[in-house]
């Protein structure tokens, strides 16, 4: 069988080798190096060095997006995170109709973003109307709402990773904590949390990820008005590459830049949360 497997192993692989490099690697290390050019397309390109890179720390719209995305990520991390694992053991409960429930949660993940940016629009601006106020008038009313919206749409999918997660917890390990006189509280912080480590770690990592790289639904809910004050980053470098005559060498060192530190969150979120899984 090994020897079969060592044989074919290159059939198998090879094709799904070449799409991930055509289709990936080759793309990344020409954005790199455009990253130190000056050009409108890419047969023009002429290399500038690392001036793209110090018009991006010099960029204010881009650190401002970067502060902005960062508050955004924690608050809707934290809010997703925390409401799903409350449904997801509220349906772990025995309730009826739990899986009437469970698809009714999950539904919202499965539309597009600019559809829900879209339709979350005429939603909240219904609502602010009433008090002659848009999601445009303040970046703060973009921001709950953007937080709103991505906490309507992954909480459900959150959820059932959740549920997975606390159905695995092996029933014998409850009865003996109840049994040994601990109640709802302790059993919560000191036996289900702990046994759904993993699961908090893969739902930390996707809302963490989501949070940074979220574009379709900032662009449908806000396009980053008023004034570019709810811009997240990723519209950011898309309104510099697309909308800035001149500018797409620094378009494309944001998003270098974009790449990097989305790369190094999400290695440090899993590392410090796998350090908890080793030590549950």
């Amino acid at each position: 069988m090994q020897k079969s497997l060592r044989k074919y192993f290159p059939i198998f692989a090879l094709p799904t080798l070449a799409a991930f490099t055509l289709g990936f690697i080759l793309p990344f290390l020409m954005g790199i190096y455009l990253s130190f050019c000056k050009f409108t397309t890419v047969t023009d390109a002429e290399f500038v060095g690392i001036g793209n890179y110090f018009k991006v720390l010099g960029d204010s719209t881009f650190l401002h997006a970067l502060w902005y995305t960062a508050a955004f990520t924690i608050v809707s991390v934290i809010f997703i995170n925390v409401l799903a694992f409350a449904v997801a053991m509220l349906l772990t409960k025995g309730i009826p109709g739990t899986n009437g429930f469970r698809t009714v949660f999950f539904m919202p993940n499965l539309i597009g973003g600019i559809v829900l940016g879209y339709i979350w629009q005429l939603l909240l601006n219904g609502v602010l109307a009433h008090y002659q106020k848009t999601l445009t008038y303040s970046s703060r009313f973009g921001f709950w709402g953007l937080v709103i919206l991505v906490c309507w749409q992954q909480i459900g999918y959150m959820m059932i990773i959740y549920i997975a997660g606390i159905q695995n917890i092996p029933g014998e390990l409850v009865e003996a904590a109840k049994m040994d006189g601990a109640h709802g509280g302790q059993i919560l912080w000191h036996v289900t949390i702990p046994m759904v480590m993993p699961s908090i770690t893969i739902c930390t990592f996707l809302t963490l990820t989501n949070g940074f790289k979220l574009f379709d639904q900032n662009l449908a809910l806000t396009n980053g008005e008023p004034s570019g004050m709810s811009e997240l980053l990723a519209l950011n470098i898309f309104n510099t590459f697309y909308g800035r005559a001149g500018y797409e060498g620094v378009g494309q060192a944001k998003a270098v830049v974009f790449f990097v530190l989305v790369a190094l969150i999400a290695l440090v979120q899993n590392w410090l949360t796998r350090g908890k899984e080793v030590q549950q």
